[in-house]
């Protein structure tokens, strides 16, 4: 056993001791020692209950005949940070979770890992932090949040983000927006639409490290309970079999995953984090396998902030096993690829069922064509960009119009608040990437603002930055290369006139080669926006978003 650096031998006898201290007996420290990695915390919806998460994970392993020892990781709570300096942390997160995680299994060699994430850059940065390792590894996350409700109508987190435009365009009162404010988020569990943390819970699933259920099971239901004890058994079988996580997360897993995704219409973070975890893989994913899955795989499924579905429909309808199963016969699912159940694809989904045909829609009767996220190019992001189009107003597909530009989100939020960005426009928001943020912001803000305000069916919204899982509208993010690396988006002018065609996957900024090259010319780097600390050393490592943000090698 792996565990037995630590434990076993005459040498190890003032190890044990320790051990001992802390109310282990000779009979727990024999046993294969089990991590199990708890982010648990007080500051996320989606992490309050963890600690209970755990407790049934730890009965789980115990009854499999192994001995938890569990261990903390941080978490943001992307939300809370949102608007504010605090949004520059978030994604920087997930490389000290992975990195930190890594740190804790090296110094005490557990012999596998449980990992319990729930929310945005945690489940990428543990995700990371599984395969650098590749010791056996599983996810369980805590679960999605119901729905909240009001006159009967189903509300979440981004009708409240939504609420403040509408206030400010004079649509809903005050006392309108502190009703829908008191019951959005009814309880615990990750945000109830399909946001970045249900996206990542969802992915991990169909990527085969999650049990089946992992993306959907709310987190009020036993059955998210049940779940957690059967993870913490299955680990046993995984290190008795000797599966790990690089066995599970092969390429063809990754493009079951991105099936999924594009099926789903999930978060744009996806296309951030998924070649960052592939990174750790020794897998190189290429930006364009996006867009070639997106072509054979339909959009199935609208869940806010898509649509008027919420996770608990998602899960009810069959959930990650349900839709695997349908889009099987499109030849982008490979039924051969291994799961932590021990079990290959085919074999998990074989009983599967879709049980609501409006959640999960046949695929005879896509909400698209074509997936819910595309990749453009062109002379503004020669490397690419990224946008849920299945969350896109038919007339936004196909769009020109004026730039209006600004430096920071901050100054953006201001203009919209204030009236000052009228139909037509495209708002334009840079010096926000993983560099020029440093740490690119989630753009929640401004296209909360846009859509609060009526503009979401007449204003674009460009950006190095990126947006939260809640971003509906024809929001583009991930430009790269990114302002502060001298990126054609810093080159943009006011009144400059931008031409997006979402279906043929192009954007452009309709200036001549030889004014390209003159204001390139003239360009001058910004100054660093953090100087000190870890943002500026992240700042220094952080490579471009098109290749997940990841460090430097």
């Amino acid at each position: 056993m792996r565990s037995d650096l630590m434990k076993k031998g005459l040498e190890r006898a003032p190890h044990r001791s320790l051990f001992k201290a802390m109310g282990y007996t000779n009979e727990e420290i024999g046993r294969p020692i089990i991590g199990v990695v708890n982010s648990a915390n007080e500051i996320i919806p989606g992490h309050i209950h963890l600690r209970i998460i755990a407790d049934d994970v730890k009965a789980g392993i115990r009854l499999a005949g192994g001995t938890p020892v569990e261990f903390p990781a941080i978490g943001v709570c992307d939300g809370i940070a949102m608007g504010h300096t605090g949004m520059k942390y978030s994604l920087a997160t997930r490389e000290l979770i992975a990195d930190s995680v890594e740190s804790m299994a090296m110094a005490h060699p557990f012999d596998a890992l449980v990992m319990i994430p729930n929310c945005d850059k945690i489940i990428p940065g543990m995700l990371m932090a599984a395969l650098r390792l590749n010791i056996p590894a599983i996810f369980v996350s805590g679960g999605p949040m119901l729905a909240g409700k009001l006159k009967g109508k189903p509300i979440d987190l981004i009708s409240v983000f939504e609420g403040v435009g509408k206030v400010k365009a004079g649509k809903i009162s005050q006392k309108e927006l502190n009703a829908i404010e008191d019951c959005a988020c009814p309880g615990c569990g990750s945000c109830s639409g399909m946001y970045t943390a249900n996206s990542m819970n969802c992915v991990t699933e169909a990527l085969g490290l999650g049990l089946p259920g992992n993306g959907t099971v709310l987190a009020v239901h036993a059955a998210r309970r049940r779940l957690a004890k059967e993870a913490g058994m299955k680990i046993m079988q995984l290190l008795k079999k000797d599966i790990k996580p690089r066995d599970i997360a092969t390429l063809a897993a990754f493009k079951n995953a991105i099936a999924v995704d594009m099926a789903l219409g999930c978060s744009t973070n996806t296309v951030l984090h998924i070649p960052a975890i592939a990174h750790e893989a020794g897998i190189d994913l290429d930006l364009g396998l996006f867009n070639e899955i997106s072509k054979k795989t339909p959009n199935l499924c609208k869940l806010s902030p898509a649509g008027v579905h919420h996770i608990e429909d998602f899960d009810a309808a069959g959930g990650i096993q349900a839709l695997m199963k349908r889009i099987h016969p499109l030849g982008v699912i490979d039924e051969q690829a291994l799961t932590v159940t021990g079990k290959p694809v085919g074999e998990n989904i074989k009983m599967a069922e879709v049980l609501d045909a409006e959640v999960i829609r046949s695929l005879d009767n896509p909400y698209i064509k074509e997936g819910g996220l595309a990749i453009l190019k062109g002379n503004i992001a020669p490397e690419g960009c990224v946008v849920k189009q299945s969350a896109v107003a038919e007339n936004m597909l196909v769009n020109e119009g004026r730039a209006r530009v600004f430096d920071a989100e901050d100054d953006a939020i201001q203009a919209i608040l204030g009236g000052k960005i009228k139909a037509g426009d495209i708002v334009v928001i840079r010096y926000e990437g993983p560099k020029g943020g440093p740490g690119m912001r989630e753009m929640l803000g401004p296209t909360s603002a846009i859509a609060g305000m009526g503009l979401d069916t007449t204003v674009a919204l460009l950006t190095d930055g990126r947006f939260s899982g809640g971003t509906r509208g024809a929001a583009i993010g991930h430009i790269s290369p990114e302002a502060a690396d001298g990126g054609p988006i810093a080159l943009v002018q006011e009144g400059d006139i931008i031409a997006i065609d979402i279906p043929k996957k192009k954007i452009t900024l309709k200036v001549t080669p030889e004014e390209f090259k003159k204001r390139k010319k003239e360009w001058k780097p910004k100054a660093p926006a953090i100087t000190t600390g870890y943002l500026a050393r992240y700042a220094k490592l952080v490579t471009s978003a098109s290749t997940g943000a990841v460090f430097k090698d």
